[in-house]
Parts: C-alpha cells; sequence; structure tokens
C-alpha cells in the first residue's frame, strides 16, 4: 500500500505541472519561469504531437498512473509501470530536445521529468513486487 502510495502522491504532483502547463498552452499564457527558457519550450514545435499539446498527453499519462495507484493486481501494475517507462522514454526525448535543437531549458519540463524518473523507478519496483 506504501508504494501505490508513493506512486500516487508523485502522479498528483505530474498531474499539477501538467495542468499548469496546458492552462497556459490555452491560455497564451508564458509559464512561469526562473530558467528563462520554458516560454521558448512551450512555444517550440516540440511542444506539439500530433496536433496535441504534449502538456495535455502529459496530464493524461500522469492521470493513468493515478488510477493505477488506486487498484491491486498485477495486471494493473504493469499498465502502469509500461506507461511510467514510456513517458520516461520520451521525457528523455524531451530533454534532449532542450539541450539540442531549442537551446532553452523549461523548469516545468525539468520538474515533470525528476517526477517521472521517480514513478517510473516506483512503477518497476511494483510489478516485481505486486502479487499474481
Amino acid at each position: 500500500m506504501k508504494l501505490r502510495a508513493a506512486i500516487a502522491a508523485i502522479a498528483i504532483i505530474g498531474i499539477g505541472i501538467a495542468s499548469y502547463l496546458s492552462y497556459a498552452h490555452y491560455a497564451h499564457a508564458a509559464p512561469i519561469c526562473v530558467s528563462g527558457g520554458c516560454e521558448k519550450v512551450q512555444r517550440s514545435s516540440y511542444a506539439m504531437l500530433g496536433g496535441v499539446p504534449v502538456a495535455v498527453l502529459g496530464l493524461a499519462g500522469w492521470t493513468l498512473v493515478l488510477a493505477s495507484a488506486a487498484f491491486r493486481g498485477a495486471s494493473v501494475a504493469m499498465a502502469g509501470g509500461v506507461i511510467a517507462l514510456a513517458a520516461l522514454a520520451f521525457s528523455a526525448y524531451l530533454l534532449w530536445a532542450q539541450l539540442g535543437p531549442i537551446g532553452a531549458v523549461c523548469q516545468w519540463c525539468l520538474g515533470n521529468d525528476l517526477a517521472v524518473t521517480a514513478v517510473a523507478a516506483l512503477c518497476v519496483v511494483r510489478v516485481l513486487a505486486e502479487p499474481g
């Protein structure tokens, strides 16, 4: 139960970040940023995938991870793990884009990257530990 609670807590943080960035996108507002690169990252072509803001995709992913933490079972743990590992891979790609082609770093994205890394690790532990 503590493992699922930790996954849920991190997912709620991720939902907060993704919600804020989704709001900033649709409000056409610059995100609050001390790194100076958030607006450049959010306005780049890498901030959209198939016409959908990456923040909205993140919000969906975080919501699914949160939902997976609400239930027991090997199949639900596996689903949460697959989503978290896919999110980790996509986050790594977006970090590469920030450091390379975009040439700017978004503090919100880095916060999301840290949360994704932590939740992916916890989800892998859960897959290994979940009975079933």
